[in-house]
This record gives structure tokens, sequence and C-alpha cells, in this order.
């Protein structure tokens, strides 16, 4: 296995397509096509985590449909633990490894290239480690955060009659740019419309343990009383919508609560009020697709796929639409 890993891994980077292993004979490939393709995915947060959650879901289904041999990896949010289990990953000489971006491109080129050397297939997605893709190869599943930011905040000033002069707090994981894009789009565009922007730190602590975020909002919220809309970084974070506006003494609509991704509890923030508009990036396929880029790539020499999983807004007037699905876990 390693040999054929070696030569299409060379193919790849040449823009050539080779069949790593042997496809059973027809045009129907079993319902077991890529068992013996031993692979690692990584679905970001806790086990228990919303979005995670959905991501895995989307995982374990194409799992079940492809038959890899794979295993689901959580990593809390943390992007040194993502390192180390990527490393982790590259030394147990898997086949192939579906990575979130979130370290970024200089903490994931010299993993890669030690994967490339080894043989094992990359993927990446959630967020796009753009360099690295372009030196080894892979494809990206997950929204353009470059954006996707952009778009909600033109979205919610269109919606909402937002004017120069309003006033928004935007939560920006600073510390990572490749990550935090998506919400400072959100900060570029308020402040070219004239808004004024308060800027909160999104600890990446806040994904896993999302109820430290209330006292955060309210003491910018109790130092900006004029604020008109809040821009969450995360559906984990906007899960607490209403505890966030509660605490800080706002009731249902007194406080516009907008960000990204559908969850149970941001559907039951819409029909409670306290939440108003989401970008929804569909992280089901975020988990589904990875995987059978990897099969497919592995068993059938075929490209990478690469998919911008943006799908448009849920809003006050449609979130009905989704709500099923979304309190299944699945969108």
């Amino acid at each position: 296995m390693k040999f054929f890993k070696s030569i299409l891994i060379t193919a790849l980077l040449a823009g050539l397509s080779v069949t790593a292993y042997t496809a059973p004979s027809g045009q129907d490939l079993g319902s077991q096509w890529c068992k013996d393709v031993k692979m690692h995915f990584f679905a970001g947060g806790p086990e228990a985590g919303g979005f995670a959650g959905i991501v895995a879901a989307g995982a374990a289904n194409a799992i079940r449909d492809t038959g890899a041999d794979a295993e689901i990896l959580y990593s809390e949010w943390d992007f040194e633990k993502m390192v180390r289990q990527l490393r982790e990953s590259i030394g147990l000489g898997v086949d192939a490894i579906a990575m979130m971006g979130h370290p970024g491109d200089d903490a994931l080129t010299p993993l890669a290239k030690q994967a490339a050397a080894a043989g094992i297939i990359m993927t990446y997605q959630n967020v796009d480690p753009a360099r690295v893709r372009a030196k080894f190869g892979g494809g990206y599943v997950g929204a353009n955060l470059a954006t996707q930011g952009k778009a909600l905040a033109r979205e919610a000033i269109r919606q909402f009659d937002l004017e120069a002069g309003d006033h928004a707090i935007v939560m920006v994981p600073v510390g990572d740019y490749a990550r935090a894009q998506r919400e400072d789009g959100a900060r570029i565009i308020f402040e070219e419309h004239g808004m004024t922007v308060t800027v909160l730190d999104g600890d990446t602590i806040y994904a896993s343990d999302p109820n430290l975020t209330i006292p955060v909002f309210g003491a910018a919220l109790n130092a900006n009383p004029e604020t008109k809309v809040i821009v969450h970084s995360g559906s984990d974070i906007m899960n607490v919508a209403e505890g966030i506006a509660k605490a800080a003494g706002y009731g249902p609509n007194e406080i516009l609560q907008i960000g990204f991704d559908t969850s149970p509890q941001i559907m039951a923030a819409f029909e409670k009020g306290y939440v108003h508009l989401t970008s929804d990036q569909q992280p089901f396929l975020q988990g589904y697709l990875p995987v059978l880029s990897l099969c497919q790539t592995a068993v059938l020499g075929t490209g990478a796929i690469n998919q911008d999983t943006g799908a448009g807004f849920v809003d006050a007037t449609n979130y009905k639409s989704v709500k099923a699905l979304a309190d299944a876990g699945l969108r």
C-alpha cells in the first residue's frame, strides 16, 4: 500500500492521475469500496460540541457509505492539540488525513511535508491553509472565510437598516488571522459603512465553554449601551445568545445578534427573538466531503474535492425551513 501511495502523491503533485488501489471489476465499487484506506478525520472541537458534532456526523455517514477504516479525532478547538494529533497521525502511518486548517500555514507546512514524503494523502476542512495546499496538494471543503464575514455584515446592514454611527460589537479570534478573517471581514464592512465597532478577542477556549463569553459581552454592552448588533464568532458561542442578552438586561429583539451556522439552540433562539441572522456554512458537508475526497483519491486516483459550503443566510423569515435538520444535528 505504501508503494502505491508514494506513486499517487508524486503523480498528484505532477498533475497526473493514477489508481492507487485495485478497484472491484465493473462499475459498481461496492458498499465497502474504501475499506483498505486507513484514515484519520479531524472534527475540530469537543466530541459533544455543536459545530464539531455536525461535522463528525457528516464524517461518520461518509465512513459508513464508503467503508473507510477511519477514526474521528476531537481537539477541543485547541490548535496546539490539533498539531500534536496530526504529528501522531503521521507517525502512525495512516493512509489519509482530513485536517482542520485552523493551526495555519506556518504550523501545518512541516507536517504536510512529512505526510507527503510518507505517501499520506491530506485534505482540509473549515479553514483553508492555502499555501500548504499549493505546495503539497489537497482539497478544501468549507466556506470562503475571506468573503463570508463581509457578506454577513452587508446582509445585516440591508435587513436591519443599520446606519452610519450605529455601534456593533464583533468577536474576532485575533490570535490567528487565517481563522479570524471571517469575523474581521464583518468589522471591515461595518466600518466602511460608517459604523463604530468594538472588537472582542474570541479566545479559542470560548468555543469549548461558550458560557465564558456571557460576562465578556456583558461588560462590553455595559460600556456601550448604544450597541445595535453583536457578531458572534461561531455557532458554539451563538448557542448562548439568549443567556448573553438576559445577563446584560436585554429582552427578545432588544439587541440584534448575528453570526454563523445553525444548531438546535440557534433555532430556539430564533423562535424566542434572541438570534436574528446567521450565515450557514453546512458543517455536515465539511465532514462528509473530505472523507469522500480522500477515498476517491486513494482508490480511484482522482483529484481532490474543493467545495465552498457557504449556503446563504438563515433569518427570522426562513429558519423554520431548516429547523428540523438543525434539530437533528445535520444542518
